[in-house]
């Protein structure tokens, strides 16, 4: 059977990159970056683009289409509007969010496969009606899954997933994106994208004791903010790079996403070679290594980075300690030095609820080998984990390696649990049966995100990160306040000093288990399938064409709330218990908004009703204007719409009405998404006007009659005093972007042009 990139297929993209940039090169005439040779070498029409680094946007033709079963509800329900008989490039989808974790891998597969057992049907069967390739529920986490058979270096792939970026960690330029974007490449369209400026990450040293690769990106996420690779490709490079496996590469471009980066890449390598090798790929290999000078940066850049990259920073890793990072957002970075005093100065609860490890950031060989490493010393010394201890492996063929090489049978030996192959309490799928949500609690995690409610549902829940093996050793002493590099655990009559992981394999000494049982792979003929959507299902709901702009300026529209401080997706649209609802529209917005603060009196999921005086619901009061045919519009703040790339977020509040959100800026995907689904993402052009809205507003948006780039539209806000303020609404739109807007939607533009 055959599932991987073939090196037909590879060898055949690295002919179209050396064309393409061919001709870029003889138009720029100049040295590039890595991140420039992959974008140019896709453009789908390099002759005539314009290359204008955070101005331009670029038309980019993807090697490859990723969807995990959440996000590939909506966007096959998108895909089945478009009239295409099958798609257009390479797609898989692949089923790891919808399993909970409750009690263990076994059971708790077996609860997914009979609750979901209508999704899984419509997915598959969709899969075989379009030609796409299906992993079963328990075959893995998606980006694991990818980088063991999918990604290659030099390719292009975009996934319906945030953390597509994983396969950066094999030099590919992975992109997350919403599901409007992965149909139109999936429909044969080109993907657009704003051209984005590179931030070159120098590495140099070599990691060592308990430091690991997970600390690097750690520590730039406490350097760079979440938002600071906004609309920007993180580019790796020097010898540090080069002493880094490359599923520890990957951990790091998994959680490029964690700073709002369009993706996050390393160079071809020795190490990348190695993974290719010992995932049954050598043709790549091989092809990987007659190409070397498309998947690098020049020599120049390289000689003087500061002259081609837009930015450049500077990591020592013999210098690097290892982190944690939280709680509540992933850019609050300190060394596991200094949280003992965190603990202690932010009154953080001492005792350690729950530690967890695996998702698709830390989930390899190497990362689980690691933490065994730990849980041996503590096996050997009688000593057993402290708090409940969950491991997730990030796939079929990881969990078989690590079973057959007795790797999880040390972790269980000290109290550990292994869950499905899934994303799990990582996303929000964990049923917490001990929990009191009323009582503070700390866990800690070798996942990639901590927003409050994101892994339990539980505001009250403070999520730290670190690595597997620092995880491990918090889990054995049981307590926040304790340093693995310093501190002993005491326990009974006997005290233990955990040493750091030795040099874990990179890959397994006896080669990995290959299991491909959950795989499904694309029915040549395709033309007398069906796919199967129950009409009265209450998980699926075939879609209608949103309204087309009435033509008219936007006037006097009421404020459905306005948001107080971080509004990332997971407050826009929670998944946890509704994930069950992502291939249903109406049902699913029934959370609208439901996580986000209002700016007015501090409370999550509620604003003001005009229609009724009176507090309630976010969607309750949206469906209210939506019946009454009222539209309405929605004001936030600083990187609106940071996180998943769940378009949900942007789906939901327009099919219940919405026209405009008005940010202080926003996380790329987010607006793209609002843009795709015919929504208007507009910024304040000086950020303190967020502050004069006030809850009783009335908004109107004038201008569009002669919407165009470049041009600002007008914001007027009509006070209950009579009173009015009104100042310039930035936008980013292009003339394209702009016939999506008028048609109702980029998919309503893409039925009428095509």
């Amino acid at each position: 059977m055959q599932i991987a990139s073939t090196p037909e297929f590879v060898g055949e993209v690295y002919r179209q990159i050396e064309g393409r940039l061919a001709i870029v090169r003889e138009k720029l005439n100049r040295p590039l970056t890595l991140a420039e040779k992959l974008i140019f070498g896709h453009l789908s029409k390099p002759e005539s683009a314009e290359l204008i680094a955070g101005k331009s946007y670029l038309a980019l033709r993807p090697d490859r289409v990723a969807m995990q079963d959440a996000t590939a509800q909506m966007a096959l329900l998108q895909f089945m509007t478009a009239g295409q008989p099958r798609v257009s490039v390479p797609t898989t989808i692949h089923c790891d969010h919808l399993i909970q974790a409750r009690v263990g891998a076994e059971k708790d597969l077996q609860a997914a496969l009979n609750e979901n057992e209508e999704v899984y049907d419509f997915l598959e069967s969709a899969s075989k009606k379009y030609n796409i390739g299906f992993w079963k529920p328990g075959a893995g986490i998606i980006h694991q899954v990818i980088l063991e058979n999918y990604a290659f270096p030099g390719g292009m792939l975009i996934g319906t997933d945030s953390h597509t970026p994983n396969a950066g960690g094999l030099g590919m330029f992975a992109s997350g994106v919403g599901g409007a974007d992965a149909v139109d490449a999936m429909a044969g369209f080109p993907w657009e994208v704003l051209y984005p400026k590179t931030i070159g990450v120098k590495l140099t040293g070599k990691l060592n004791g308990w430091t690991s690769p997970k600390d690097i990106i750690l520590k730039l996420c406490g350097q760079l903010t979440v938002k600071g690779g906004t609309n920007s490709v993180i580019e790796y490079f020097g010898h540090g790079a080069e002493s880094i496996s490359c599923t520890g590469k990957a951990t790091i471009t998994n959680m490029g996403a964690e700073l709002g980066a369009t993706t996050s890449v390393f160079p071809y390598d020795a190490r990348m070679k190695t993974y290719l090798q010992a995932t049954r790929r050598e043709g790549l290999a091989r092809l990987a290594d007659a190409h070397k000078q498309l998947l690098a940066p020049d020599k120049e850049v390289l000689e003087n980075p500061e002259k081609y990259y837009d930015e450049v920073v500077k990591i020592d890793l013999s210098a690097l300690e290892p982190h944690i990072n939280g709680p509540g957002t992933p850019d609050l970075a300190r060394p596991v030095s200094e949280i003992k005093n965190s603990a202690i100065k932010e009154n953080y609860p001492k005792r350690i609820s729950t530690a967890l490890v695996g998702s698709c950031t830390n989930s390899s060989y190497e990362d689980i080998s690691r933490a065994a490493d730990v849980a041996k010393q503590a096996r050997a010394a009688g000593l057993k984990a402290a708090v409940p201890l969950l491991i997730t492996p990030g796939s079929e063929q990881i969990y078989q390696t690590l079973k057959r090489d007795g790797l999880l049978a040390d972790l269980e030996a000290i109290g550990a649990t292994v869950m499905a192959n899934a994303c799990g309490p990582c996303i929000g799928q964990w049923n917490r049966a001990e929990l009191n949500k009323n009582e503070k609690n700390v866990i800690i995690t070798s996942f990639n995100r901590n927003f409050p409610g994101r892994n339990d549902g539980n505001t009250n829940t403070l999520a730290f990160i670190a690595s597997p093996e620092v995880v491990i050793a918090y889990a054995l002493a049981g307590r926040l306040d304790f340093n693995p590099l310093t501190d002993e655990i005491v326990f009974g009559m006997k005290k233990i000093k955990l040493i750091s992981p030795g040099l874990a394999p990179e890959v397994p000494a006896s080669g990995f288990v290959f299991d491909f049982g959950g795989y499904v792979a694309p029915v040549t003929e395709c033309s007398g399938l069906e796919v199967i959507v129950n009409p009265n299902s209450t998980r699926l709901q075939l879609l209608s064409p949103f309204p087309a702009w009435h033509g008219n300026d936007y006037l006097k529209l009421p404020l459905l709330f306005k948001a107080k401080g971080k509004c990332t997706t997971d407050h826009i649209s929670p998944a946890g218990k509704w994930l069950m609802y992502r291939g249903h529209l109406d049902k699913i917005s029934d959370n609208l908004f439901s996580g986000a603060i209002n700016a007015f009196n501090g409370q999550s999921g509620v604003s003001f009703a005009m229609l009724t005086k009176k507090y309630e619901t976010i969607s309750q009061v949206a469906r209210d204007y939506k019946n009454s045919g009222i539209n309405w519009v929605v004001v936030g703040g600083e990187n609106y719409g940071e996180g998943s790339s769940r378009e949900h977020a942007a789906m939901e509040p327009r099919y219940l009405g919405g026209v405009a959100i008005i940010a202080k800026s926003f996380a790329r995907i987010h607006e793209t998404n609002l843009k795709k689904q015919g929504l208007l993402p507009l910024t304040f052009e000086n950020p303190n006007n967020y502050d004069k809205v006030q809850e009783t507003d009335r908004i109107s948006i004038i201008g569009l009659a002669k919407f165009s780039p470049n041009k600002n539209l007008e914001i007027i806000l009509h006070h209950a005093d009579g009173t009015e303020d009104s100042f310039a609404g930035l936008h980013t739109f292009n003339s394209e972007q702009i016939k999506w807007f008028r048609a109702g939607s980029a998919l309503n533009y893409l039925r009428q042009k095509y």
